[in-house]
């Protein structure tokens, strides 16, 4: 009974899951194809990219996580059968994505608080201005698109986010190609742009991606039952607030995960370009296998939001532990893929062998590193969907920073440490136990909150 249970609870994860994760992989790829063509570029391109790369992640992703607030809300308000409530809050959502935008694009104008993590070369630092100040171009569309993207995930459509996305990176590949290496066609010359070529491509691209999601819910008939077509709603302030109270929390829990690793950048940066640029490979193989938790991630939260809008408890309860179960098993397989493989997977990246020397002892780290990391997903979006966001707030703080940005420098720079865990492996091995007191943390709290609802069912019958 058990394994039947598990493999229904697998299957409906998975068909949510897989157009997720395959969009995923899509918006990662802007970050591959960007690290791959950069690598063979040069070693100070790269490290600019690595350092970007950490400035914008940081600035995005806590920014990301308050938007993404519409889909535990829409979600719920779909599951309990209301679909224009739910529809109301995509506008929402969007007013939030342009008001926060503001002052993420002014911290990548101006992104001294990053560089002076890095204190990298002047070289390496007018490269990442150049990127970070395209990229500010960039960020109101992407928030914009997150929005759509969130709700769509609630209502159980992402497929239509998938097919956005895998077109965005078709455009992305030859657009950044061309600015990277420069380009020539008839009279039009494109100078090589090196890394900010990068960036360039990206901020059109996302402008492209969003006219056509606003398209979308213009011209296809799923939305009519959701009433957004037309203009943005005005500003609600009473949605608006439950957005904010949910969403702030929700990113900064993902902005503490994620400066918690992309600081490592930052920090390693002040070891040598060389081994910057090896922790790029890693972090880059990292974020590939973190596609998948993560797909599994907003499946199982997007189910479990609808069905607390519909008040099945057992339901929520067993999707809930199976997603968790899938997401782990499955990062086990592919943490013990790349252990075996690490050499010529980074042999795809570049043939420079110091960069290669100097990732190998990172991808060692993976398996155990990518176990942690799938349990600590799901269980934060599990907890998301009850809109339940200061305990991963709380969590990610003393897991992410205190454990493991903070015991990564320890070990890194400290000279007590052992000595194989100085340098960049320190902060991987350190982010490693980071992640696994995260994933016991948020797992802990899940077991001990359905144990009170099972409790409280109880003495309601009684």
């Amino acid at each position: 009974m058990t394994a039947r249970l598990f493999s229904h609870s697998a299957r409906r994860i998975a068909v949510l899951a897989w157009p997720v994760f395959v969009g995923q992989i899509a918006v990662l790829g802007f970050t591959t194809v960007d690290t791959v063509l950069v690598a063979r570029a040069s070693a100070s391109d790269l490290a600019a990219l690595a350092i970007g790369t950490s400035a914008y992640i940081s600035i995005f992703i806590g920014l990301m996580g308050a938007v993404l607030a519409v889909g535990p809300i829409a979600g719920q308000a779909y599951g309990a059968g209301r679909p224009v409530e739910a529809g109301a809050q995509l506008h929402q959502a969007m007013w939030l994505a342009l008001a926060i935008s503001l002052p993420g694009c002014a911290l990548l104008l101006f992104p001294e608080p990053f560089l002076a993590l890095a204190q990298a070369p002047r070289e390496v630092e007018a490269k990442a201005r150049a990127y970070l100040a395209a990229l500010a171009f960039a960020l109101p569309p992407a928030l914009l698109f997150t929005a759509f993207r969130g709700f769509n995930n609630a209502v159980s459509r992402p497929k239509i986010v998938m097919a956005l996305q895998l077109g965005s990176l078709a455009l992305k590949i030859p657009l950044s190609a061309a600015l990277v290496f420069g380009f020539d066609f008839g009279a039009l010359h494109i100078p090589a742009l090196g890394v900010a070529g990068c960036g360039i491509a990206t901020a059109i691209v996302v402008f492209g991606q969003l006219l056509a999601a606003w398209a979308l819910l213009q011209r296809d008939p799923f939305y009519l039952g959701f009433d957004v077509r037309g203009r943005l709603r005005r500003p609600h302030r009473a949605s608006l607030a439950v957005l904010a109270r949910l969403g702030l929390p929700m990113g900064g829990a993902m902005m503490i995960e994620t400066t918690g690793f992309a600081f490592m950048a930052l920090f390693i940066s002040r070891i040598s370009a060389i081994q910057v640029a090896g922790h790029q490979l890693a972090a880059n193989v990292a974020a590939l296998l973190f596609m998948v938790p993560l797909s599994i991630g907003y499946a199982t939260g997007a189910l479990v939001a609808q069905r607390i809008g519909a008040g099945d408890r057992d339901d929520v309860e067993r999707l809930s532990w199976h997603g968790m179960q899938l997401a782990m098993g499955i990062a086990a397989l592919l943490g013990l893929m790349v252990f075996v493989l690490r050499r010529p997977l980074l042999e795809l990246y570049t043939d420079d062998t110091r960069i290669i020397a100097a990732a190998l002892p990172l991808l060692a780290w993976v398996a155990c590193f990518h176990i942690a990391d799938a349990g600590q997903a799901v269980a934060s979006f599990v907890l998301r969907a009850h809109r339940i966001a200061m305990v991963p707030l709380l969590v990610q703080a003393v897991a992410a920073w205190g454990v493991g940005l903070g015991g990564g420098y320890w070990l890194a720079f400290g000279s007590t440490g052992p000595a194989a865990l100085h340098g960049a492996t320190g902060f991987w091995s350190a982010a490693a136990l980071g992640l696994l007191v995260a994933g016991l943390g948020m797992g802990g709290y899940i077991a001990r909150m359905f144990a009170r609802q099972r409790g409280a069912a109880v003495a309601t019958v009684a």
